[in-house]
């Protein structure tokens, strides 16, 4: 059966996020990040940046509002058929401390291939300034169509 693809072009309303700095520093935990940019302002300043900045991967933490109430509204049924396919990221403004983002998600792309089906979703996130800082993919495949 082909899967439902009216859902392409459907966009979520924004999620916002307040990034502060002993989330940050717990994230560079969990994920190894050594680097004393991740928890010392000063070190953080030193290297060019406003305060303490996240690490690249920080985007999934902030993200994940947008997400979401996607996955949930789309995949809906069939999430316990669900495995994550890649994600694709391209960075621009460093995220810091003291920022406040706000991620959208759209429906980029729904298709099948085989006996899967594929869930193709873009969160572009923002600072308060309104500089995007992130532009992700999502690709999430059901199986079993």
């Amino acid at each position: 059966m082909p899967v439902d693809t009216s859902p392409v072009g459907k966009t979520y309303d924004a999620a916002e996020f307040e990034v502060d700095a002993d989330r940050i520093s717990a994230f560079a935990d969990a994920v190894g990040e050594d680097d004393p940019v991740h928890r010392d302002a000063e070190a953080a300043k030193a290297a060019g940046f406003r305060d303490v900045v996240a690490p690249p991967m920080f985007a999934v933490v902030y993200s994940a509002g947008a997400m979401g109430p996607a996955i949930v509204e789309v995949i809906a049924d069939k999430l316990p058929l669900m495995v994550h396919g890649g994600q694709e990221f391209v960075w621009s403004e460093p995220v810091c401390a003291g920022d406040r983002i706000s991620t959208t998600a759209e429906v980029k792309e729904i298709y099948d291939k085989g006996d899967k089906a594929f869930y193709v979703f873009e969160t572009r996130s923002r600072n308060q300034n309104g500089d995007e800082v992130v532009k992700a993919t999502w690709t999430n495949i059901v199986r079993g169509g």
